[in-house]
């Protein structure tokens, strides 16, 4: 679930600012990815974040040559972050392919690793743009990639690897789509079954263990 982002000046652990300055790089592109999943990239506009942050918008340029520096500088913090994780996810070590699973689906419950919300609003952005379409068929290309050489890692034919990628990635695409209001402890008790399912191996009870504890831990907002 996203949070309005903290402004700068509001953070009692930030350095203050100095001189005039009222707000930062990073202000402007927290405020503009919050207005981009919660609204849409039409409503990014300079004066509407302006007015969220109460500044005047000529600070907009201290920052940024335009609007779609703005909007540039967006898909890239995207690709950054969420793309960045589920690749470091898939490619971190295990001892099992359910382990590596687990860490894979770490990006699904902990929001710090990977924003489901910004992923979509991407998704929906992509509509319109075909920057942001190429943009994105490159990142899912990524994704899948590293997907593929983490079943390989573990032994699966190339196109069995290709095939369990596809349906751990599309699944949980469609998965987050539904937006289904499920208990975390009806999730939790499907774990070592979805495991099970996407990988054709029975998991080890500390490896549910494990991810269940972890899960306790990130998801929050869900109902137990």
């Amino acid at each position: 679930m996203s949070t309005k982002p903290i402004l700068h000046r509001d953070d009692p652990e930030a350095e203050p600012l100095v001189g005039n300055i009222k707000v930062t790089r990073d202000d402007w592109l927290n405020v503009a990815m919050d207005v981009l999943i919660s609204d849409g990239v039409d409503q990014i506009k300079v004066l509407n974040l302006a007015e969220r942050m109460a500044v005047s918008r000529s600070s907009f340029y201290w920052y940024f040559k335009s609007r779609q520096e703005l909007l540039d500088a967006l898909l890239a913090r995207w690709q950054a972050t969420n793309t960045a994780a589920l690749i470091a996810q898939a490619e971190a070590p295990a001892n099992t392919i359910t382990g590596a699973v687990c860490n894979v689906h770490r990006c699904v419950v902990n929001t710090d690793l990977f924003d489901t919300a910004l992923d979509f609003a991407v998704r929906d952005w992509a509509r319109k743009s075909g920057k942001v379409r190429r943009s994105l068929d490159q990142s899912d290309a990524r994704r899948m990639e590293a997907l593929h050489a983490m079943f390989v890692r573990y032994g699966y034919s190339e196109i069995e690897a290709e095939t369990r990628a596809r349906v751990l990635y599309y699944m949980q695409i469609g998965y987050d789509l539904a937006q289904l209001n499920e208990p975390m402890s009806t999730r939790i008790s499907m774990v070592p079954h979805y495991l099970y399912v996407f990988t054709g191996v029975e998991p080890r009870p500390e490896e549910v263990a494990e991810f269940s504890a972890y899960s306790q831990r990130y998801w929050k907002g869900a109902p137990s």
